[in-house]
């Protein structure tokens, strides 16, 4: 993060939330990855962050100084409970603003909160066998609509939701935490460029039928398809 764009933070969160204890920008700008269409992601926590009694966490978006923000703020109650809920999604993305961004505002507290939910990112998501064996046949049921399909368009939007669904599922397999969109191949990468590229190559190609090979592949190291004699 350059001076400027932290001086445009540090002024946005005077004017809108002065309030705030502690701030942590994420995203791109943290990162120092921006594009012309970055917007600059900001966790903020506070005790008396907000105006409403009992008002405990606010996700916005807020057009500021030619940029925009996106604002994730908590108490520390509410952040407590969105990380929570994310952790138990094994998406906590709340959590990774905290932990990987960088601080611009800190009471004396942050290090004890990057250093507890840091714990938490490190161990990594659990799949319990129940949910495994849920997402094996949704992968199974979804990967024979692709080797039936003959349509371009079906074929395409399948094999979309497919990747999506086998990916997540080699993600938690090995206890790595998944995402959505572009964080979803990143994460991907992260754990195997090899595998990823095994598995994306043939789909990228439009070779439908050797991509249904590669998730039939990555299915069986997961646990196997199932199909006949599952109870939801």
């Amino acid at each position: 993060m350059n001076p400027q764009e932290a001086a445009i933070v540090e002024r946005f969160i005077t004017t809108g939330y002065p309030r705030s204890t502690m701030a942590v920008v994420a995203g791109s700008t943290a990162r120092g990855e921006r594009t012309g269409t970055s917007d600059i992601d900001l966790l903020l926590l506070g005790d008396h962050l907000f105006d409403e009694t009992g008002k405990t966490s606010e996700a916005s978006t807020h057009s500021f100084e030619g940029e925009i923000f996106e604002v994730f703020a908590y108490t520390p109650e509410g952040f407590r409970e969105w990380a929570e809920r994310g952790i138990a999604q094994h998406r906590p993305v709340i959590v990774h603003m905290l932990v990987e961004g960088i601080a611009v505002r800190d009471d004396g507290r942050l290090d004890g909160f990057r250093r507890d939910w840091g714990a938490v990112l490190d161990a990594g998501p659990s799949l319990g066998a129940t949910e495994s064996t849920f997402r094996r046949y949704v992968i199974t049921d979804v990967l024979d609509d692709l080797r039936d399909a003959t349509d371009p368009l079906e074929q395409r939007a399948v094999a979309s939701v497919l990747f999506e669904r086998i990916a997540e599922l080699i993600l938690l397999t090995e206890h790595r935490w998944i995402a959505t969109g572009k964080w979803l191949p990143r994460r991907l990468r992260a754990l195997s460029a090899d595998r990823t590229e095994q598995l994306s190559a043939p789909l990228l190609a439009g070779d439908y039928s050797a991509f249904a090979d590669r998730v039939e592949e990555e299915l069986e190291r997961a646990g196997g398809r199932v199909q006949a004699g599952f109870v939801r």
